[in-house]
Order: C-alpha cells, then sequence, then structure tokens
C-alpha cells in the first residue's frame, strides 16, 4: 500500500490554487445534481452518475497498476459501506429535488461537525476540544439560520432540508467507519466499491419510485450528468489523492470551507437561486465553522474525499 504524505508539507502557491479550483469543483456538484434531478427522477439520476463514475475509476485503477482485490471479510466492509452510502446519496438526490441547492450545499457540509461528534466516541484518540466545540458551534448556528428562512419556505422546502440535513449524517457515518478500516484498504477502493455496489439499490429504486425515470434529455441535462459523474466524482477524486499523497491531509483540508462557499454562490448564479441575508450569515457561519475545525490540526486526518456525496 502506497503511505500517503502526512508531512502536512505546505502548499506552493500553484498547489493551492490547483486545491481551491477542486473544492470549487465539488462545490459546483449541488447545482449539477439540482439540474439534473429537474428532468430525471432522483434514483435515476444517481443511477446513472455512479454507474458512470464507478467505471471511470475502475479504468483509472487498471490503467494506473492499482490493486483491485477482494475477499469475505473486504467484500463484508464494501457491502457495509455501500449500505451507509446508497443510504446518504438516496437522501441527498431527494433533499435536493425538494430544496434549493443553495441550501443544500450548505446543509450537505455540515458533515465535518457530524464526523467530529462521531469520532470522540467511534474513533481511539479522537476526542472532541475546545477548538472543535467552537467550530461546531458555528457550524450548528449556520443551521439554525437556513431553518429561520420560515417566510417564504414552503413545506416542501422544510422536508427536503432535513433530507440534506440526514444525508450529512450518515455521510459522517460513512466517514468515521471507513477512517477505522482505512489501513487495510487502498483510498480509492473506500470509494469505488462501495460506489460501484450501490448501483443496482439505486436502479431498483429508480423502478420502484420514480414516477418517470427520464422526462427529457437535452444537452444541458447531459453535460450536468457528466459533470458530476467524470468531472466531480472521478478526476475530482483521482486530483484530491493526489494532492493528499504529496502535500497531506492538513494542507489540503484547509481548503474544503471553498466548498459550501462555491456551492452557495454558484446555485444563486446559475440557477438564480435567492441569496438572502440569513443565508448568507449562514454560509459565513458554516465556513468559520470548518476553517476553525480543519486549521492547525496536531495530526492529519485519514483520507475521506469531499466530494463523495455530493
Amino acid at each position: 500500500m502506497t503511505p500517503m504524505n502526512i508531512s502536512g508539507r505546505k502548499l506552493d502557491p500553484v498547489a493551492a490554487f490547483y486545491t481551491a479550483c477542486i473544492c470549487v469543483l465539488f462545490g459546483a456538484n449541488a447545482v449539477a445534481i439540482k439540474i439534473s434531478v429537474g428532468e430525471m427522477g432522483p434514483f435515476t439520476a444517481a443511477a446513472i452518475r455512479f454507474s458512470l463514475a464507478a467505471c471511470a475509476l475502475w479504468l483509472w485503477a487498471k490503467a494506473s497498476k492499482q490493486r483491485v482485490s477482494s475477499g469475505k471479510k473486504r467484500l463484508f466492509r464494501f457491502f457495509l459501506l455501500s449500505l451507509i452510502f446508497t443510504a446518504q446519496e438516496s437522501l441527498f438526490y431527494l433533499g435536493i429535488s425538494r430544496t434549493y441547492a443553495s441550501r443544500g450545499a450548505l446543509l450537505a457540509n455540515f458533515q465535518p461537525f457530524f464526523v467530529l461528534i462521531l469520532a470522540h466516541y467511534w474513533i481511539p484518540r479522537d476526542r472532541i476540544t475546545v477548538k472543535n466545540i467552537l467550530g461546531i458551534l458555528l457550524g450548528f448556528s449556520g443551521v439554525a439560520f437556513v431553518f429561520l428562512e420560515s417566510k417564504t419556505i414552503a413545506v416542501g422546502f422544510r422536508t427536503g432540508d432535513l433530507m440534506m440535513l440526514s444525508s450529512a449524517f450518515c455521510w459522517a457515518l460513512n466517514g468515521v467507519y471507513a477512517k477505522r478500516i482505512v489501513s487495510e484498504f487502498e483510498p480509492y477502493e473506500l470509494v469505488l466499491f462501495p460506489m460501484a455496489l450501490s448501483v443496482p439499490f439505486f436502479v431498483a429504486q429508480a423502478w420502484l419510485w420514480d414516477p418517470a425515470m427520464t422526462m427529457r434529455l437535452n444537452l444541458r441535462i447531459l453535460s450536468a450528468m457528466t459533470y458530476q459523474s467524470l468531472v466531480c466524482t472521478a478526476f475530482g477524486f483521482v486530483a484530491w489523492i493526489h494532492l493528499l499523497r504529496r502535500y497531506g491531509a492538513v494542507s489540503v483540508h484547509s481548503f474544503i470551507f471553498l466548498i459550501p462557499v462555491a456551492g452557495v454562490l454558484l446555485a444563486g448564479l446559475l440557477l438564480d437561486e435567492p441569496i438572502t441575508l440569513k443565508i448568507l450569515l449562514a454560509l459565513v457561519l458554516v465556513a468559520a465553522g470548518i476553517i476553525t475545525v480543519q486549521l492547525k490540526e496536531k495530526a492529519p486526518e485519514p483520507f475521506v474525499p469531499p466530494g463523495k456525496s455530493l
């Protein structure tokens, strides 16, 4: 297994710009998903996205001569991860179809705070510190501002928001479990195999519950699907893992506050969604919470790709 760089090597300006661009790509994913679920059933969109992404990652793994192996113990852990992943993405796609992409991007990126709480109990020596408590409080305050938008937000949006928050919790479960077993696997395996195993579940849900699996296909929809599958999930993952191997988790993860920022601003720009004062305040609080949690960590976090759940 190729060792991950844990030295926390400082990013040079070019690498910092590259890392920021990747985070913007991840943030834009909520916008692309919102576009696709406008003309597809949510489960259909998820099935297509992860089928294409799994194929692309498998081809990359073969081309780069990565280890692709199995075993009963490994298969069981992949299957468990795939169940969590399926619940996570099912809630995400249903949620994003019922709320604004800007709100969805904010709520989905509450995941780091759920990870801190869960890891405190499930990961040895991974305890909540005073700094982490401050970050969690900032994040919760941001979520409170999202839900305070009551005058112009319909009940259906509330349901979508709760689904997005539940998806973030499932994503945190996925991340914490991946942390516990990460030493047994190559990092890409924890994305590829659970993703591939989840595809039949999405296809079954699409067949059962999507009223119309595909309503209309045009260049806009196809571009959104290509972006989710190949640009964000496949290319984004490969780019992120290369950055982590060269610079380490601490340096690279210090940029992830850009993900909700990009998601909210691009939703307003590309989808003409209302960006209210409360949403901006929520964005500032969530981003500040992420920065508080991520900066000056004493030990790097094991690799969990931030774009995998978006």
